[in-house]
């Protein structure tokens, strides 16, 4: 295990970065730019949990299911699922499909949503239930918010939602509650009472390599102790915020930029 007082990065280096990529103007065409269309909190976050569970693949397809997706659940998604019932759905989203994801697996994860809604009123309390303030992350709260989520053995979702027990890094899970939780110019936040200093970095391959060239961790697995091993590293940097780099370092890697960011380099 790589020890976080054992990696230098220069910080000047990184905000220098950050204030370069770190704009509005970047985000398209990432799956983020959907939550932007919704001020109100309930819809936000069921567009943002379906916008990152639809987060693998090719950005231009990605970026067309989710158009497709939520014209058909309007203005309002909340709205929609409140007053929808499988049947309706399955009419909507019946020939939907994802990479492995099918429309029945779609309509599931719906249904699961809306289940979640029924027992604690939001997305965000029954996340919040899980919550524990001597943890040094989110995971408990994350695995608590899964179970809940998958509880209907009936709702097979595929790979749409995965699971924290089997040591998944969770990237698509993470990224969602990075967007929740965090707010500035790019994340647009509104889960205000969960700490975004207990966020996990959401561990995708550009992430993943930076943290071995880095030497931020020596683990080869793309997994769940990568991401906590990766996450430790800068919330040493910033305990607040650990998150604060990840939009940043995620587009350097998209645009193949070189990392210089050791206090030496």
């Amino acid at each position: 295990m790589t020890e976080a007082s054992d990696v230098c990065i220069s910080t000047a280096k990184l905000d220098a970065l950050y204030r370069r990529y770190h704009r509005r103007e970047r985000v398209h065409p990432d799956p983020l730019v959907f939550l932007y269309r919704y001020p109100d909190i309930w819809d936000r976050e069921i567009v943002g949990l379906i916008a990152s569970s639809l987060a693998y693949g090719r950005v231009a397809q990605i970026f067309k299911s989710l158009s497709v997706v939520l014209e058909k659940l309007g203005p309002s998604p909340r709205d929609c699922l409140d007053r929808s019932r499988r049947e309706s759905l399955n009419a909507m989203f019946g020939g939907f499909t994802h990479r492995f994801a099918t429309g029945s697996h779609f309509v599931n994860l719906l249904l699961a949503i809306r289940q979640v809604f029924e027992r604690y009123g939001s997305l965000q309390a029954c996340f919040l239930a899980g919550l524990n303030p001597d943890a040094d992350t989110v995971l408990p709260a994350l695995s608590h918010f899964v179970t809940e989520l998958t509880s209907d053995a009936s709702l097979d979702m595929g790979h749409l939602i995965p699971l924290p027990e089997r040591g998944s890094a969770c990237k698509r899970l993470n990224l969602f509650l990075r967007w929740m939780v965090r707010k500035d110019v790019i994340d647009p936040g509104g889960w205000d009472n969960v700490p975004a200093s207990k966020l996990i970095f959401p561990l995708d391959v550009h992430i993943h390599r930076m943290g071995i060239s880095l030497g931020l961790t020596r683990r080869k697995q793309a997994d769940m102790r990568t991401a906590l091993e990766i996450t430790a590293v800068f919330r040493k940097i910033l305990p607040e915020d650990p998150l604060r780099y990840d939009f940043t370092l995620c587009r350097m890697g998209m645009e193949g930029e070189p990392l210089y960011l050791s206090q030496t380099e």
